[in-house]
């Protein structure tokens, strides 16, 4: 029964330590901010595409 008791107390020592930890926070605040760059990246490529392609469309036009 000590055994037992013993791996609860360990278990619970372990989450604690877990929940209370605030080193982790600093990843999870980097990694939101990369997605939330990575969006606008993506976001500004897409419509700088779509400008270019449209762009070409009508100097192909105009050459014709």
């Amino acid at each position: 029964m000590s055994h037992l008791l013993r791996k609860l107390r360990s278990n619970t020592l372990w989450s604690d330590t877990l929940w209370s930890n605030e080193e982790g926070q600093d990843v999870a605040e980097y990694s939101v901010m990369l997605a939330v760059i990575l969006v606008i990246i993506v976001s500004a490529i897409r419509l700088i595409g779509t400008n270019a392609g449209n762009v070409f469309s009508q100097v192909g036009s105009s050459i014709q």
